[in-house]
């Protein structure tokens, strides 16, 4: 989730994407990390078949630069299009 283009990422699993995009784009959760800097576009997703091969990945990219996490971003959407409108 981002604010805007190269803003501010958020990044974490779930087992129901849309679901929680919906509580982050409306700020469900009070002080969050997504309400409190408006990231409510959802640029980025992976499908895991296993819990923990998405919490491990979840782990592994959290520790990456943040250029790293930006190239990966536009090289499935190079235009931080939002892929969830709800």
């Amino acid at each position: 989730m981002t604010n805007k283009p190269k803003g501010t990422l958020y990044i974490g699993i779930t087992n129901n994407l849309i679901r929680r995009v919906y509580e982050h784009k409306n700020d469900l959760i009070e002080n969050s990390f997504t309400s409190r800097y408006s990231l409510h576009r959802l640029v980025y997703y992976e499908v895991y078949s296993y819990v923990w091969d998405a919490i491990r990945r979840e782990k592994n990219v959290k520790k990456w630069k943040r250029n790293w996490k930006i190239r990966m971003i536009e090289e499935m959407n190079p235009n931080w299009d939002d892929l969830v409108l709800i």
